[in-house]
């Protein structure tokens, strides 16, 4: 006999991976002017059309921005406290969010930090 969830779980883990999703595009966006030509040159991918990318430097402030609502909400709807009523006879347990949004949730956060210490680092550099 399988015990069918409700609605309001089913369109939860939805919002989870979605939010995951957009948060983790975001911080790959955010980090694309800096941290990912970093990245391409260390696993030996180059080309002129990587030099493309610092192009994307003038709209970080944006994607940041987007990436941190995204992150924001994630976070929110993986950690918030539940307050579903249960019927009776139905699972009432609160299912724990997967093991992917939470590490999309995590890598997600560690690129927006990551961009941002690389820009503060550089201009320490850069100044001096």
């Amino acid at each position: 006999m399988a015990i069918n969830q409700p609605d309001h779980i089913d369109d939860n883990r939805r919002q989870q991976r979605l939010v995951a999703a957009g948060g983790l595009l975001g911080a790959l966006a955010a980090s694309s002017c800096c941290i990912l030509p970093l990245v391409l040159f260390g696993l030996g991918i180059s080309g002129a059309w990587i030099g493309s990318f610092t192009r994307l430097a003038a709209y970080q402030p944006y994607f940041i921005a987007a990436t941190l609502a995204f992150l924001g909400y994630g976070y929110w709807l993986v950690y918030r406290s539940s307050t579903y009523a249960c019927a009776e006879g139905a699972a009432c347990a609160r299912p724990l969010p997967g093991r992917i949004v939470k590490t999309s949730l995590i890598i997600a956060t560690t690129l927006v930090v990551a961009a941002l210490g690389l820009d503060l680092v550089a201009r320490l550099f850069l100044d001096s």
